[in-house]
């Protein structure tokens, strides 16, 4: 079976609206399609921020911006992978002292409405929380606490870290249960939304499982092109599933705004959620054909 064209296939079930109507949705779709997620990378120096940049994308990097070697302001990368493209926002780390912390409260402020997302790095053996549970309550607040993945990294590293068996790739079962005390702590200081991981960028251990949550945690419009962008490997039938069904669901979004405008009339209102489940099903068919 050919693989239809995806705008052709979205377009048949619009054919009955009025036409401003039809461009307008179909006009939205295009930008769906082509959106771009915005991904805020956090965490203490020494985190493994960088690394695990590496180990998750498979885009061509480019500076949006230029970039010193002053970590203290935060850089913007844009990454391409084919027609689609991501922006990674490398956040500087707090807790080097309080005059600087209180400098990135403001800039975290200012960055956190355009972020998709905030995967929030923390090193396994890094016992002090105290500075991300005042940055995550008091800058983040109730408005963004929902935009971050904690990711527990260097899980290698966790105590008794002799017993990581080398062999499986595995934390022995004392390093399980000290990764289960620490998740606890997090979960008790910092009542996170989304669900805690950990990983090791060292040893690639549960990386796909970090990336099946992170697709998990973003708004429905962010997993596709954020998919697009993930190394071949990291493109379980898990994530797909996932960037498939969030396509469509965004794409009934588009239907539900545009039914919603003062502007258009009852009976195409109707007509617009007659169709809406027909769209979202063509859109999750033809999500291969765009991503």
């Amino acid at each position: 079976m050919t693989k239809p064209d995806g705008l052709q296939a979205i377009e048949k079930p619009l054919a009955s609206l009025p036409a401003t109507i039809r461009n307008l949705i179909l006009e939205h779709f295009r930008a769906l399609t082509k959106y771009e997620p915005v991904i805020g990378i956090m965490g203490k120096t020494g985190a493994g921020k960088s690394s695990l940049c590496n180990s998750l994308f498979a885009g061509n990097i480019t500076p949006v911006s230029d970039v010193t070697a002053c970590t203290r302001e935060a850089l913007y990368f844009r990454l391409y992978n084919g027609n689609h493209s991501l922006v990674l926002v490398d956040l500087p780390g707090v807790g080097e002292s309080e005059i600087r912390d209180e400098k990135y409260k403001a800039l975290y402020r200012n960055i956190l409405p355009e972020l998709d997302l905030i995967i929030w790095v923390i090193k396994a053996d890094d016992r002090a929380l105290a500075v991300d549970e005042n940055f995550y309550r008091h800058v983040l607040g109730n408005s963004f606490q929902n935009k971050v993945l904690f990711v527990i990294n260097q899980a290698d590293k966790t105590e008794p870290c002799h017993e990581w068996n080398s062999a499986n790739n595995q934390p022995s079962p004392q390093q399980i249960a000290n990764l289960a005390l620490k998740f606890h702590d997090i979960t008790r200081l910092l009542q996170p939304i989304n669900p805690i991981c950990a990983i090791s960028v060292k040893t690639n251990w549960n990386i796909t499982e970090m990336v099946e949550l992170m697709v998990e945690s973003l708004p429905d419009k962010s997993t596709s092109p954020l998919s697009a962008q993930l190394h071949s490997h990291l493109r379980s039938e898990r994530v797909k599933e996932t960037a498939r069904n969030d396509f469509g669901n965004a794409a009934g979004g588009i239907l539900d705004v545009v039914a919603s405008l003062p502007v258009v009339s009852r009976p195409v209102k109707s007509l617009i959620h007659q169709i809406r489940d027909a769209v979202v099903s063509i859109a999750r068919c033809v999500w291969d054909f765009f991503f």
